[in-house]
């Protein structure tokens, strides 16, 4: 047989950069994943330098969460009438002219709180129409049997930028100011809109008309209102029992990330190990480093194995992984025990994205990422509520409440056979 070693493993990890415009994408998303690092230190040093209030602090923040999470359903359905590579750089840029002016009105002093607040909100706005477009670009620039190894590279400079992002910002802000931080996110945002449009898309056949939603006639157009499209990505999201499953998954992922591995993980550092702020570092550093690591692993691994049991192998890895966080006393045991955790994360994140982009029709995929990421975003700010209650009683009911979520969720995985069957 004529079969190279390639062919017969999978494409290998590297393959998908011999395309430049996987490399393009790639540069700027990692770029884009470094400036909005940049921004958060940057938002949160100047609010507390102008204030020294936490509360407004927090008002600021907010002022950024709360538009991309309301707007990302609205991002997810603009792909109908913009290609996600266009939304991607008209983001990328106006994010850049925006930290241009906030870090401009910061060297001349004519910076206010209200100032930041309005920044922080078109920020938030603006963000909310990059984020689903950057995952459901990819297809569009790689073959489907590239997808994985694809999205480990992706992943692995995506984790990387977002640990680099805020160490990188906080030295700037430290050598220099925080208006000179805004600056250089800006440039960041600036080449990142630069790359993507230099990206040049594969030429796809015309993909299939979407299953009508609730309501609508066969055989008539779909209706194209920005509201009937989001209205249309949920019921498709909802009708395929895959999807649904993946979705609420992934909502009870985000749940069982947000407080544990915040407010966890600074209980943890503090109140348990006795380590203080350095120990706090440590165990964040280890989950991404663990997770980078997951990462890269799937892309090597290639090949497509059964997702749903991948999916139900992780919330029981999670599981039994937030279980020993609560019983383990020992540094170098919950050091070792959130490695592991993280590198599950970044080893079925690979697979899990792969399937998506591989199996749902172009003309819907950015709206049932949207769905997905807009679950997330609610997710995360109830689970950091409730863990910081359970804290208060000590972490074995905090850990011990997200692991008995989790083996649930990994229960409720495995009886569904066609996520079973998932590849």
């Amino acid at each position: 047989m004529a079969t190279t070693l390639e062919d017969r493993a999978g494409p290998r990890l590297w393959t998908p950069a011999r395309h430049r415009s996987f490399r393009l994408l790639w540069a700027g998303q990692s770029l884009s994943l470094l400036g909005d690092g940049f921004s958060v230190v940057a938002f949160s040093w100047i609010t507390l330098s102008l204030t020294g209030s936490t509360l407004t602090l927090g008002y600021v923040l907010a002022f950024q969460a709360v538009p991309r999470a309301l707007l990302t359903l609205v991002g997810g359905s603009l792909t109908g009438t913009w290609s996600a590579r266009t939304l991607m750089v008209a983001s990328s840029w106006t994010r850049a002219a925006l930290m241009a002016a906030v870090g401009l009105a910061g060297l001349s002093g004519d910076l206010t709180v209200w100032a930041l607040c309005l920044a922080a909100a078109a920020f938030g706005t603006v963000d909310a129409f990059f984020q689903p477009a950057r995952v459901s670009i990819l297809p569009s620039v790689v073959e489907k049997d590239l997808l994985t190894p694809a999205n480990a590279l992706l992943g692995a400079g995506s984790r990387v930028a977002a640990v680099a992002g805020p160490a990188v910002g906080g030295v700037v802000i430290a050598m220099s100011d925080a208006p000179v931080a805004f600056l250089v996110d800006a440039v960041c945002f600036a080449l990142c809109g630069l790359f993507v449009a230099r990206v040049r898309t594969l030429p796809r056949p015309p993909a299939p008309p979407a299953a009508p939603a609730d309501g609508a006639e066969a055989g008539k157009p779909a209706a194209t209102s920005l509201g009937a499209r989001i209205r249309e990505g949920v019921v498709y999201t909802w009708r395929d029992p895959r999807l649904r499953t993946i979705v609420v998954f992934d909502t009870a992922v985000n749940f069982c990330y947000a407080g544990p591995f915040t407010v966890g993980f600074a209980t943890l550092a503090d109140q348990v190990l006795r380590g203080g702020s350095a120990t706090l570092g440590v165990l964040n550093g280890s989950l991404a480093g663990g997770a980078m690591l997951g990462t890269l692993a799937g892309g090597l691994m290639g090949g497509r194995p059964r997702v749903g049991l991948l999916i139900a192998g992780l919330a029981g890895w999670l599981a039994a992984g937030m279980a020993l966080l609560g019983l383990v006393h020992s540094t170098p045991a919950v050091v070792l025990t959130v490695l592991a955790m993280g590198f599950a994360i970044g080893f079925q994140g690979v697979f899990g994205v792969s399937w998506i982009q591989r199996n749902i029709p172009e003309d819907v995929l950015s709206r049932v990422i949207s769905v997905d990421m807009v679950l997330g975003y609610a997710a995360a700010p109830l689970s950091l509520i409730v863990c910081g209650a359970l804290a208060r009683t000590g972490t074995f009911a905090m850990f011990g409440g997200v692991a008995l979520v989790l083996a649930v969720t990994g229960l409720a995985v495995l009886a569904s056979r066609p996520v079973r069957a998932m590849r």
